[in-house]
């Protein structure tokens, strides 16, 4: 079964006799140390009979501090996807193209659709381990000034993270609407670059998540960084009371704690070191990335996560990133993966994966996939 995102399915477990207490889940690429302890005492401490702030004035005030940002450039979402959605509707007028970098997340396609936009994918190949050829591209930018340009950094499902020099070099050349740069994995790098000064001539905006790293996927939290003009439209455009009073509490509490990060960084080191190893003395290729998750050429997504979830765990079949011959695999702690190695060495000896029919096609470009991908 073809999965259009990561996550455990309930209907899907029930239909097969599987209890989901029972699964391991390395679908989804969050934090795999859960959330820092203070959430749960923010929650514990919350009235749920008070309306929240529409505005999030105190968690924007505190992004502020720590990003060293003025406020006015700063807008809290009901997750990074719903900003995702509501840019699209800003910038991207019907019959408007939009490009994408890819293979990537979906969501860019379908806010796209709906906006009334079609995509056009700038798509790299495994055989550069999914690098992106930058070389023309800012000279194709300015000749077809697109209305966006979508690109996840560090990439999913590929983890490549493109340099400070790489995403200028895309941004130079721009002469329609702005580069949409989505961090939502930044989190997980150890020694990353500074992009938050790149917004103030409105040519880029930065898209960050506190529900991956912070592990509030439950609560959603997102936040964009931009040009105050890019903030005011937004922000137009945006339903009352997105953010849930929980989403606001959780995610101060969370950024108090000042350790947090160090100790999930520690983890996913530890964690990705035990499963690429593993992964690789399977006799696997691995595209390792920069974050907390691995690509995995397996022959058959599909397949292979059918057989592993009749063994207790669950990984992504990539067939809706375009790549159905690959898994991927969020990093939990180094025994849950070992668990999965384990689970994966048998699925593996009970047989060669069914061939892929038809063989998917190839090629630097391709326009209008369809799936979407939420959540990632």
């Amino acid at each position: 079964m073809s999965e259009a995102h990561g996550g455990l399915r309930p209907r899907e477990l029930e239909r097969l006799g599987i209890d989901p207490a029972t699964v391991l889940d390395f679908s989804t690429n969050v934090s795999p140390i859960g959330a820092p302890p203070s959430v749960a005492r923010a929650l514990r401490d919350l009235d749920p009979s008070v309306y929240p702030d529409p505005d999030c004035s105190r968690l924007v005030a505190r992004l502020s501090e720590l990003l060293d940002v003025p406020p006015d450039r700063i807008l809290c979402g009901n997750g990074s996807s719903e900003l995702i959605y509501l840019l699209a509707r800003v910038f991207i007028k019907p019959g408007r193209q939009a490009v994408v970098l890819a293979p990537t997340f979906g969501a860019y396609y379908e806010a796209t659709r709906l906006a009334g936009g079609t995509t056009y994918e700038w798509r790299a190949l495994p055989e550069r381990d999914f690098r992106p050829v930058l070389k023309n591209k800012p000279g194709v930018l300015r000749r077809t000034a697109p209305a966006l340009v979508w690109l996840c950094n560090p990439n999913n499902p590929t983890g490549v993270y493109l340099d400070r020099r790489d995403v200028q070099w895309l941004a130079s050349g721009l002469t329609g609407g702005p580069l949409v740069l989505d961090e939502a994995y930044i989190g997980f790098i150890d020694h990353a670059w500074r992009s938050l000064d790149l917004i103030e001539d409105g040519r880029v905006i930065v898209l960050r998540s506190l529900t991956k790293d912070y592990g509030l996927a439950g609560l959603r939290l997102g936040y964009m960084v931009a040009h105050p003009a890019t903030i005011a439209a937004v922000r137009r455009l945006q339903p009352p009371w997105s953010v849930s009073a929980a989403a606001q509490a959780a995610s101060l509490a969370a950024l108090e704690d000042a350790g947090h990060l160090l100790r999930l960084r520690d983890a996913v080191r530890r964690g990705k070191r035990a499963l690429v190893t593993g992964l690789r003395e399977l006799g696997l290729k691995v595209h390792e990335g920069s974050a907390n998750f691995v690509l995995v050429h397996v022959g058959n997504g599909a397949a292979l996560r059918e057989r592993l979830l009749w063994r207790g765990v669950q990984v992504r079949d990539c067939a809706s990133f375009g790549l159905p011959e690959y898994i991927r695999i969020g990093v939990r702690l180094p025994e849950q993966c070992r668990q999965l190695l384990v689970a994966l060495r048998d699925a593996l000896a009970e047989g060669p994966l069914p061939e892929l029919r038809p063989p998917h096609p190839r090629g630097e470009a391709r326009a209008n996939p369809s799936a979407a991908d939420t959540p990632r």
